[in-house]
């Protein structure tokens, strides 16, 4: 079964039996791009829809004053999880990439201005590039690239040597989607601070690996996406902190994220509720609820080193096969990116599919980081907490069988 199997050094989770959706003899090794979900998100899901479910915030009754009280409850989880301040500090967004696009539309175009500049690296996700793109576009801020250590990590050197007082926003990737480099995400804020700059952080691969403190970190945004965290689609969080949210401007208007509205004038609601127009993802937020209690019943620092046994693992195995080169460091927080010489990783990711294998194969929503390792696309191997040896093996097996169709 998926998941079996011990690891040198390590405990393993044999957290399988907690997922319904993988059955046995598949190996699910697309972690990064999505998590399976365990029986405790899918019953706290149909438990909301089944017998609990309302609206939120404006109800009298009160099956929507308990609603309320549950998507309020889930905030605070949200907080206590990453080490925010206070819930107020937390808001519910899609996902990260609302969570950037928001902080783009609602911070840096109103207080940002021509002739300032926006630092990123070579490594991000199209999602923390494009909205920073079209932000320069619409107020003539210029964008510039930390570029990548040979192992495939930000350079924090070259990042100090190149910052000036004229970047006032720095946007980096807390752990790459691609590689599983995680960045020394305290310096970075160091670095950013020392010329007066906002840092911030894209959590999507981060959270389900490693703990997360925004406070430790010294950050002054954090984004993730729950369905990244065990957790469902659509829905995800911005931190911010709190005197920033307030200085941001609301990018969309509606329901709940008012104060009062005239035909001649609206004030708004303080934040969170500032950023979320409409009718909320109630059953989202009580789904990323579920998902946070159940990574902490496990505990992050034994996640974390349960994947980390598997990348060796992984690497070790990869290692050995000739045609197989590998990509990032080895200490690569739960992802393992590799490519298969003279073989298409489309190629790679059917033959592994059909030897039960389910792994990412493309440009991973990171092309610029494609021209700097110079390949069209890599075969992704990413781990959770139901995977075990006999992944890797099967992974390794089905590699091999690459090797023999292709010579």
């Amino acid at each position: 079964m998926a998941g079996s199997g011990a690891l040198s050094g390590t405990t393993p989770l044999d957290r399988v039996s907690d997922f319904p959706a993988i059955p046995a003899g598949w190996s699910y090794l697309d972690t990064a791009a999505t998590s399976q979900k365990p029986q405790a998100v899918i019953d706290a899901i149909t438990r909301a829809y089944d017998t609990t479910y309302a609206t939120v915030h404006r109800g009298v009754y009160q099956r929507s004053a308990d609603m309320t009280l549950a998507y309020e409850a889930a905030r605070r989880r949200v907080a206590s999880f990453i080490g925010a301040g206070g819930p107020e500090e937390c808001v519910f967004v899609r996902g990260a990439t609302e969570g950037i696009n928001l902080i783009a539309q609602g911070w840096a175009e109103r207080h940002l201005k021509a002739g300032d500049r926006i630092l990123l690296s070579m490594l991000e996700h199209h999602s923390n590039i494009v909205p920073w793109q079209l932000i320069a576009e619409r107020i003539g801020v210029a964008i510039d690239v930390v570029p990548l250590t040979q192992d495939g990590r930000i350079d924090l050197d070259a990042m100090a040597a190149m910052i000036q007082p004229e970047h006032k926003l720095v946007s980096l990737a807390h752990v790459s989607n691609v590689l599983g480099s995680v960045l020394d995400a305290r310096r970075a804020a160091d670095i950013a601070h020392s010329v007066g700059a906002k840092l911030l952080l894209d959590g999507c691969q981060a959270v389900p690996r490693v703990a997360v403190d925004v406070a430790a970190l010294d950050c002054d945004f954090y984004v993730f996406s729950g369905h990244k965290l065990y957790g469902p689609t659509g829905i995800g969080v911005l931190w911010g902190r709190p005197e920033l949210l307030e200085a941001m401007h609301p990018v969309q208007g509606g329901g709940a994220m008012i104060d009062r509205v005239t035909f001649e004038r609206t004030t708004y609601a303080p934040p969170p509720a500032r950023f979320e127009a409409g009718t909320p993802h109630i059953i989202g937020a009580l789904g990323l609820h579920a998902a946070i209690d159940y990574v902490d019943s496990i505990g992050l620092d034994a996640i974390h080193a349960h994947e980390t046994a598997l990348v060796t693992a992984a690497r070790d195995a990869l290692g050995r096969i000739n045609s197989v080169r590998l990509l990032g460091p080895d200490d690569a927080a739960g992802i393992v990116s590799f490519v298969v010489e003279g073989v298409h990783p489309h190629d790679v990711g059917t033959i592994l599919d059909e030897e039960r294998v389910a792994i990412r194969a493309g440009h991973h929503c990171a092309q610029p980081l494609m021209d700097v390792l110079g390949v069209p696309a890599t075969a992704r191997a990413s781990f959770g907490v139901y995977n075990g040896r006999s992944d890797v093996d099967a992974l390794v097996r089905g590699l091999e069988r690459v090797s023999r169709i292709f010579g």
